[in-house]
């Protein structure tokens, strides 16, 4: 699946400020080295940077496209590809920084577990998630992948991704490891302005699979009969706007 950084920054603000809420949690004076793990076009990396400098910080991702924005975005900044289903730090770091990454990724947790072992001593694993399958925004995705000509695609091969665990399987599996462990939730309600305007939110990260296994042919009318069941879902506010509810779960874990 590939990934459109420009379609992704459309909603910049509402997309970094839980980067933001998370580092701002990291319980580190200084760091010698931190990764942006699945950093996008780099806006969670310029957090880090803006906070600690740029010594030392970099980011890496799967997707050329994010790289490639992200290394324009910040151009003395090192960003690399790789795969963080199997990438692992060459050797201990001081943060370890994901910011709507690791839902994509099924093992997760086993994946977690292995990072606890890429951190030095007082190290910090940082980690925000959408928690979010449960919202209309994706229920209706569900809906309407149900619902037209491109039915049978879905019904062969379901791309919903996997809920995440109960905050507790992530305590009990991190704990262990760690001399601290952090985990909360946030709900944010986004007043965005209309319903197109969610659609267009989720576009660059929860449709994309959708869309992609609808095909080319079926893209144009999959996503305006999602606008169709969004309007339903999402009635406008007195000012003409609507709000987006986004839960999301948040960790830190500091390695013993």
């Amino acid at each position: 699946m590939a990934w459109s950084a420009g379609q992704y920054v459309k909603f910049e603000d509402e997309r970094t400020r839980p980067a933001r809420d998370l580092l701002a949690q990291v319980p580190l004076q200084r760091v010698e080295r931190a990764i942006d793990l699945g950093c996008g076009p780099g806006n969670s990396t310029e957090l880090i940077v803006e906070r600690y400098g740029a010594a030392g910080v970099s980011g890496l991702d799967s997707d050329d496209n994010m790289l490639e924005a992200a290394r324009k975005r910040m151009p003395g900044t090192s960003f690399v590809k790789a795969d963080l289903a199997t990438w692992r730090p060459e050797e201990p770091v001081d943060l370890l920084f994901a910011n709507a990454v690791f839902q994509w990724l099924p093992n997760h947790l086993d994946i977690l577990d292995s990072l606890m072992d890429g951190l030095k001593p007082g190290g910090v694993l940082a980690v925000q998630m959408p928690d979010n399958l449960t919202e209309q925004s994706h229920l209706m995705m569900e809906e309407t992948a149900k619902n037209g000509p491109w039915s049978e695609a879905f019904a062969k091969k379901s791309v919903r991704r996997n809920p995440l665990p109960a905050p507790s399987v992530y305590y009990n599996r991190l704990i262990g490891k760690s001399a601290r462990g952090d985990i909360w939730h946030t709900n944010y309600n986004h007043a965005l302005e209309n319903a197109a305007a969610i659609v267009e939110w989720v576009k660059g990260t929860g449709l994309r699979p959708y869309l992609d296994h609808a095909g080319a042919e079926h893209r144009d009318a999959f996503t305006a009969e999602y606008l169709k069941r969004i309007e339903n879902a999402y009635p406008p506010l007195v000012d003409g706007k609507v709000l987006l509810r986004f839960p999301r779960l948040f960790m830190i874990a500091v390695k013993k």
